[in-house]
């Protein structure tokens, strides 16, 4: 973003530290002769070195680290609030993940790793609006409350979890004690496709799996996913490039293949595995992992040699250690 301040961008104001603007700040975005009526607290994104850097702070447990950081940042925008003209609209900015929110997929933002806002922090009455970056799940986190706390979400779907998401920008009409929100929702956004495919018969694979897409019509300019589960043995039979071309129209196509191998092999509630000769087990072990059957009678065959070549040399083997044995145990002559 520096090449903006660099250029000196008319109208456009980058903060890349946290800042209280009042109107003569932000008159640079204003056309000549014109003013903002109104101040602002900015919080650009929270990153925990920034932060600690910016808070002078010098903590390495994780724990102990986010409540100073919370507890700095909430006594930074306390004096911010205290130093604010109480005539004027006070709005906040801020790129962060405030607790309470949702993502994409209906995904809580959980405290852990991240450093998570307090939902007290940014609700604060005092302020008139409250517009967040970060999540891309659009919501207002206080809700028929003042003042309105507002992530207006992304303008793309970006990833599979936002698939059913709506996507919105926000008007606020933004006056002391009162804020007036309307939601205008994006139209003719770019379209995500995600489908799911578990392969129970090796039957023509590559025609299934192609059937379980979308029309290449409906697939045009869609970023598309299909997500294929199937036995690990019937790898071979799925044609690659016959559905790499069903899909060439999508804007962007994610063939996830997903082997499934059963490593666990039931047996009958009377039988144990030390009732099965090697040969059984091994004939058990290609049923679970999916060998078609006319594989399994060709692999018995060569796994029957090979048992059968084993037993012979153990056989050759255990005569002559007997041999041995004997031979030593006889009288010196």
């Amino acid at each position: 973003m520096e090449e903006f301040s660099t250029l000196s961008v008319p109208h456009v104001l980058v903060v890349d530290k946290p800042m209280f603007l009042g109107p003569d700040d932000l008159k640079q975005l204003c056309p000549p002769g014109k003013q903002l009526d109104l101040q602002l607290l900015a919080v650009p994104w929270v990153s925990r070195s920034g932060l600690m850097s910016y808070l002078d702070l010098q903590i390495r447990d994780l724990g102990q680290l986010y409540e100073e950081m919370e507890k700095r940042l909430s006594n930074v925008l306390e004096k911010w609030l205290d130093q604010a003209d109480p005539n004027l609209p006070t709005i906040l900015t801020a790129h962060a993940s405030v607790e309470g929110a949702v993502y994409g997929g209906e995904r809580s933002v959980l405290l852990g790793k991240d450093f998570v806002l307090p939902k007290s922090m940014v609700a604060d009455p005092r302020l008139d609006y409250v517009a967040l970056g970060h999540i891309h799940k659009a919501q207002n986190l206080n809700e028929g409350n003042h003042p309105p706390v507002i992530y207006s979400g992304s303008i793309e779907r970006v990833d599979f979890r936002e698939v059913k998401d709506d996507k919105f920008f926000v008007v606020a009409d933004v006056e002391k004690g009162q804020t007036e929100t309307d939601w205008r929702k994006l139209e003719d956004i770019r379209l995500f496709h995600d489908r799911y495919l578990k392969l129970s018969s090796q039957k023509d694979i590559t025609a299934q799996v192609i059937n379980a897409l979308p029309a290449p019509e409906v697939m045009e300019d869609a970023v598309v996913r299909l997500v294929l589960e199937y036995p690990r043995a019937w790898a071979p039979l799925i044609d690659d490039g016959a559905i790499q071309d069903h899909a060439s129209d999508a804007f962007e196509f994610h063939f996830v293949k997903r082997p499934q191998m059963d490593e666990r092999i039931r047996l009958p509630q009377d039988q144990t595995v030390g009732d099965l000769t090697p040969a059984e087990l091994l004939e058990k072990f290609w049923q679970a992992s999916h060998v078609p059957e006319e594989d399994i009678k060709a692999l018995q065959e060569l796994a029957a040699e090979i048992l059968e070549e084993e037993h012979e040399e153990a056989v050759e083997a255990e005569v002559e250690e007997r041999v041995e044995e004997e031979f030593l145990a006889l009288p010196a002559q």
